[in-house]
């Protein structure tokens, strides 16, 4: 929430872009790209092609509303790598395309390394965009996710819209929250209107996904057209509590997912003050508590949706930051931690690069 920092070994470099909120980054061919929002002039994007040493901004508002849909950009809330195009050529500069998800609910496409994006329209124009309202944090389109085989497939997040998927590259969209539960609204079976969180693909293929609502843990056979709840909470293998932010796959460990626990909506701070990630290995079956290395008691923490993440190589490294600036990291799947870096601001954002 006060800039961009870079941690290597336990030792933070930074902050860049000091006093600014940073809240996405992407790495792609080589190139960091940074979403930042500046209290005063608002939010930008920021690039560096030497790993952080410098950056550039592009001049200009480089992703902006058209005039005509009378919007105005709050804020970039998911910068993601286009890996559909990762084999095949790039956009006008050579580099793989990048999808923003912004605030009002939108998502931006940049053929240039984020150097210009365009609205995609088919999303904007949605008959039910209009009837979407702002969660907590607001109204965001805070997840994407990309087919790598079907190029024309594309799933989004979107707080409080749902998740909705196009088949076509953008230019239709379909909600898919059959079995989600609305519990703030009073009708919980709705098509649309979900406070979804956070979506993840599972290792067994991109039609399996896994969803952390605003209550309940959900996983999808189907690419999104089914769910069904797995977080068992209360239960002797289940969750402490369902609510939370953040849900992560393992690359390479099909039905192995991790959750971070919070104990309501009205004290969003770890469960019980432990701080503990949970996993499970069976596709939701059952969730085993691991907490080894990380405070046992009075740890009353909170972890933000993209402020967990896990690497795409092996040894698959597990971090997570929380809202009192801590940065957790584990090596072999959770079932040890070690504080990797502490007294940092408030964190939003967190991305191994690997």
């Amino acid at each position: 929430m006060k800039g961009l920092f870079l941690v290597s070994d336990g030792l933070a470099d930074g902050p860049w872009f000091k006093g600014q909120h940073v809240p996405a980054f992407v790495e792609v061919g080589g190139r960091y790209v940074a979403a930042t929002t500046d209290p005063r002039y608002g939010p930008t994007i920021h690039s560096s092609i030497d790993g952080g040493t410098t950056w550039s901004e592009p001049t200009g508002r480089p992703i902006a509303f058209p005039e005509s849909t009378g919007a105005a950009l709050a804020q970039v809330w998911q910068l993601h790598r286009d890996r559909r195009h990762e084999a095949a050529p790039g956009g006008s500069d050579g580099m793989p395309p990048i999808l923003a998800g912004v605030e009002p609910a939108a998502l931006f496409r940049s053929e240039d390394g984020g150097t210009s994006f365009e609205l995609v329209g088919g999303l904007w124009n949605h008959p039910h965009r209009e009837r979407w309202e702002p969660g907590g944090g607001g109204l965001g389109l805070h997840t994407i996710l990309t087919h790598p085989d079907r190029p024309e497939r594309v799933v989004v997040g979107i707080s409080t819209g749902g998740v909705y998927r196009s088949d076509d590259g953008g230019a239709t969209w379909h909600p898919k929250n059959a079995g989600i539960k609305a519990v703030h609204l009073s009708n919980s079976d709705v098509d649309f209107g979900q406070c979804v969180h956070k979506v993840a693909f599972d290792a067994e293929g991109p039609d399996v996904l896994w969803l952390q609502n605003h209550w309940g843990i959900y996983r999808s056979l189907d690419a999104g057209d089914h769910w069904a709840n797995v977080g068992r909470p209360g239960e002797p293998d289940g969750v402490p509590s369902d609510f939370g932010f953040p849900i992560v796959a393992h690359p390479d460990e099909p039905g192995t997912a991790f959750v971070f626990p919070l104990e309501s909506d009205e004290y969003r701070c770890t469960a019980e003050g432990t701080c503990r990630v949970y996993r499970t290995s069976d596709a939701g079956e059952s969730w085993q508590p691991l907490g080894r290395g990380m405070p046992s008691s009075n740890a009353h923490l909170t972890v933000l949706r993209d402020a967990f993440d896990v690497g795409r190589s092996a040894p698959f490294p597990l971090v997570f930051g929380t809202r009192t600036g801590q940065v957790y990291a584990s090596a072999d799947g959770g079932e040890n931690w070690r504080l990797f870096v502490d007294n940092l601001p408030p964190i939003l954002c967190t991305r191994v690069l690997n």
